[in-house]
């Protein structure tokens, strides 16, 4: 189970979502389209702000970048890489069995 957020993305987040230190930033999987894991119905949500249940995280330039306890299931399967490329998020699934 690996969730990591690069330096280039966090602050990709800062910049564009005029986030400051202590702020969190939630993912979350919705029913929806696809994303290219093993679960091909699910979309990636995001919002802004803190729940009391968070299950994966990872803090990066000061913003806490996380999943709730309802949607870490993701990662018995999939790990999860949020980078920077050309200038936009790009999210980089890969099979944790690898």
């Amino acid at each position: 189970m690996k969730f990591a957020v690069s330096k280039q993305a966090a602050n990709w987040y800062k910049k564009e979502m005029d986030l400051d230190n202590g702020d969190y930033v939630q993912y979350y999987l919705q029913i929806y389209g696809g994303i290219p894991t093993s679960h091909p119905n699910y979309s990636l949500g995001m919002s802004i702000g803190k729940t009391e249940n968070i299950g994966v995280k990872d803090e990066v330039e000061g913003i806490t970048f996380y999943f709730n306890d309802d949607n870490s299931w993701l990662f018995n399967e999939c790990d999860l890489s949020v980078v920077v490329k050309n200038g936009e998020l790009e999210f980089i699934f890969t099979n944790n069995e690898d």
